[in-house]
């Protein structure tokens, strides 16, 4: 199983001082093999463009910043099809935008993916969200 962090902005990595993501996949990888299940974290999908910043921007608004917003590295693409399933891995999931983007990414590259996994969610569905910010 691979494990691919949804990279977050140059700008928000700097500004954390680490990038939750990665390390968060880095983190799953290493227990489940523990656990005696393969498993590796494979930083593969890159920004290919600027996105602003998600805050404050409703579901629509969400999903027409980051459209188009990921590719896969150079060389990613034969890794995610021999290697096996993917399992996208983020910190938040507010209205799923970022996450549709990644798995557009993966599954355009031959990627087959398996699902995701965040540490948190906001506490408002995505389509409740929507109607509060438009």
């Amino acid at each position: 199983m691979l494990l691919v962090p949804v990279p977050s902005a140059r700008r928000a990595v700097a500004a954390r001082g680490h990038d939750a993501g990665r390390r968060l996949a880095l983190a799953a990888a290493r227990a489940l093999r523990a656990a005696g299940l393969p498993a590796r974290a494979v930083p593969v999908l890159r920004q290919c463009r600027a996105v602003a910043d998600q805050a404050g921007l409703g579901a629509r608004q969400r999903r027409a910043n980051v459209a188009g917003a990921l590719g896969v590295r150079m060389g990613g693409e034969r890794l995610l099809m021999r290697e096996g399933p993917v399992v996208l891995v983020d910190d938040l999931m507010t209205t799923g935008a970022s996450l549709a983007e990644a798995a557009r990414a993966v599954s355009l590259a031959g990627g087959s993916l398996l699902g995701a996994a965040v540490v948190a969610a906001s506490g408002v569905p995505p389509r409740e969200a929507e109607k509060k910010r438009n």
